[in-house]
């Protein structure tokens, strides 16, 4: 930086732990989507290449779940940090859960969804998010559900000896089809809604690495978030959050890693559209 010259400051938008986890959730998803997919779809040629690549289809196994640990992990630890944000910040469950900020759909979300889609065909004006948008709380809670039910069912893979304990061995036809076909959804969603929704769109392309430095332009968050800023300015808080950006060589490699990722997905995306066109049995 020229001597003499004011280092730009951003907004900070997610604390350095938000982003770490967000990291590792992205490396483990990569890991678990590349590994299932090997074996979802084994009788095709890229799958066969792929799990070769990988060490064959039992390396690619202890891949997928070691994983899942990872993935566990960051859920868990997720969970810790928003006890510590209750006790620290909100004082209650019910203020972190429908206090402002608030990461739970409310009326407010569908008002914005309605004018969205207005916006979209010229009928209006676009609405003025604030902290979170629905198509975000979306993508956050689809975590849990994924959780909930790809987890669940792994795990009974993972372990039929101890779960046919206490459920019918049946069950274990039923987890593999439940198991499969949701990591398929799962897959196909986050890198196509979700990449759009983050990346794609005209005000982001061809990408956004906020969540991967934790900081925005105050410029970017009046135009992205404008009643979130307002109420900061209103506040006199906005200062507060205030941070100065990072070197341009921290933010080259963190394009470099972001792009990275974009490429797995895009890739992943074809092999499966591959697959369920001209492969799929």
């Amino acid at each position: 930086m020229p001597k003499g010259e004011v280092p730009e400051r951003q907004f900070v938008r997610f604390s350095r732990l938000q982003r770490i986890l967000h990291i590792c959730m992205i490396v483990s998803f990569m890991c678990l989507a590349l590994t299932g997919l090997t074996l979802k779809f084994s009788y095709t040629s890229w799958a066969a290449v792929l799990s070769h690549l990988l060490g064959g289809f039992e390396s690619a196994g202890n891949i997928h779940r070691s994983a899942a640990l990872v993935m566990f992990g960051v859920f868990v630890a997720h969970l810790v940090d928003l006890y510590r944000q209750k006790k620290s910040e909100h004082g209650s469950w019910l203020a972190l859960l429908f206090g402002p900020g608030s990461m739970m759909p409310n009326r407010r979300d569908l008002t914005e969804l309605v004018g969205t889609l207005k916006w979209f065909v010229g009928l209006g004006k676009r609405p003025a998010y604030g902290r979170w948008t629905y198509w975000e709380k979306f993508d956050y809670f689809a975590v849990f559900w994924g959780i909930a039910v790809i987890g669940s069912t792994g795990l009974t893979l993972w372990f039929p000896v101890f779960f046919t304990r206490f459920i019918p061995g049946a069950f274990l036809n039923v987890a593999t089809i439940i198991h499969s076909d949701e990591a398929l959804l799962a897959t196909g969603f986050i890198f196509t809604v979700h990449f759009f929704n983050t990346h794609l769109r005209p005000e982001k392309f061809p990408m956004d690495i906020t969540v991967f430095t934790g900081r925005m332009p105050l410029e970017e968050l009046e135009r992205d978030k404008p009643r979130e800023y307002e109420a900061l300015v209103a506040s006199g808080r906005l200062e507060e959050h205030m941070e100065e950006a990072y070197q341009p060589i921290v933010t080259r490699t963190i394009r470099a890693f972001a792009w990275a990722a974009l490429t797995v997905g895009f890739f992943i995306v074809l092999w499966i559209i591959y697959a369920m066109l001209f492969a799929y049995r």
